[in-house]
């Protein structure tokens, strides 16, 4: 299985990369091909909802920033792991603002499914999603739970589903065999 980690820690030093290596590592000891993709190393400039990657370029923004690299990532993996620190009950702005950049992979046009309206596919396969949280002091359960929601949402316009969410107090190994049995 081709797993991407898009990590979306703004500090190269915080311990959370380190908890991600781990995961890594035993992701790919079951035998996955797993890549990470650093978002602090990128340039995204972030969603200005001009519909641009619909009109003018479709699929693709029509900023020139790495946010296609992310794209591509995305759509070549069969599970895209999500990782980031929870900051002020949410993910991280980065985090944040790689998963607004990812609407290009969408039509602009909606179907009915399930009762709801989604955007329609623009592609045949999507990735699985995972998500990975880094809590700290002041994040409780409620954050989680409406994060969680929220990416499960995502997941769901995205034609997938949200496989796993972990949290960085489960051991990473312990997080990976998670991963590993429902993707």
């Amino acid at each position: 299985m081709r797993v991407t980690i898009i990590n979306g820690e703004p500090d190269a030093a915080s311990e959370f990369n380190r908890y991600q290596d781990t995961l890594a590592a035993r992701l790919r000891e079951a035998g996955n091909e797993v890549s990470t993709l650093e978002l602090r190393n990128l340039d995204l400039k972030g969603c200005s909802g001009c519909f641009g990657c619909w009109i003018k370029t479709p699929g693709e923004c029509v900023k020139r920033d790495d946010s296609s690299l992310v794209a591509r990532a995305v759509l070549a993996a069969d599970l895209a792991i999500w990782a980031s620190p929870m900051r002020m009950g949410f993910t991280s702005a980065l985090t944040k603002r790689a998963q607004d950049q990812m609407i290009p992979l969408l039509h602009p046009y909606f179907v009915i499914e399930g009762g709801e309206m989604h955007h329609r596919a623009r592609y045949e396969r999507y990735p699985r999603f995972g998500l990975v949280l880094a809590v700290g002091p002041a994040t409780d359960s409620e954050d989680i739970e409406i994060t969680r929601a929220i990416w499960s949402r995502t997941a769901r316009n995205f034609k997938s589903d949200l496989a796993f969410t972990a949290i960085t107090t489960t051991p990473a190994e312990e997080a990976a065999d998670e991963f590993a049995s429902v993707a």
